[in-house]
């Protein structure tokens, strides 16, 4: 049988590519203006996310970096200088499949990407995309 999936136009991937481009652009210019602590989480995380789930797209929403499958929200960051808080979030959205009957976590306070909490958080990806 033969792939049912709509083809793209030349004119169209290169939008879809810009798009891509310019999203990137704004999530890393977001990371950027951080402070010192909150942009290297942010970063590390970020990092994280483009290597273990590729399929997850970077994006801003509501002024933080937050990583898209489709038109949906996957998981999302919080900097501690943007809300004045003692630490940064990371957060899932509905997309994110982490249901765990009838109560789960869908937020996590981070102070530290350490080896540990990353192994945690790749877990947390693994799921929340399914795999």
């Amino acid at each position: 049988m033969g792939d049912s999936t709509p083809k793209l136009t030349a004119e169209e991937r290169a939008k879809s590519e810009t798009a891509v481009a310019e999203n990137l652009a704004d999530v890393l210019a977001k990371i950027a203006a951080m402070a010192p602590n909150d942009r290297e989480l942010a970063q590390g995380l970020h990092e994280l996310i483009a290597r273990v789930t590729p399929e997850l797209a970077a994006k801003t929403w509501y002024g933080m970096q937050a990583y898209f499958l489709g038109d949906q929200v996957v998981c999302f960051f919080q900097d501690a200088g943007k809300f004045k808080t003692r630490y940064c979030t990371l957060g899932f959205q509905q997309a994110a499949a982490l249901d765990d009957g009838d109560m789960w976590p869908t937020s996590y306070a981070l102070l530290e990407l350490t080896p540990s909490v990353a192994a945690q958080v790749e877990a947390l990806l693994l799921r929340a995309v399914g795999r």
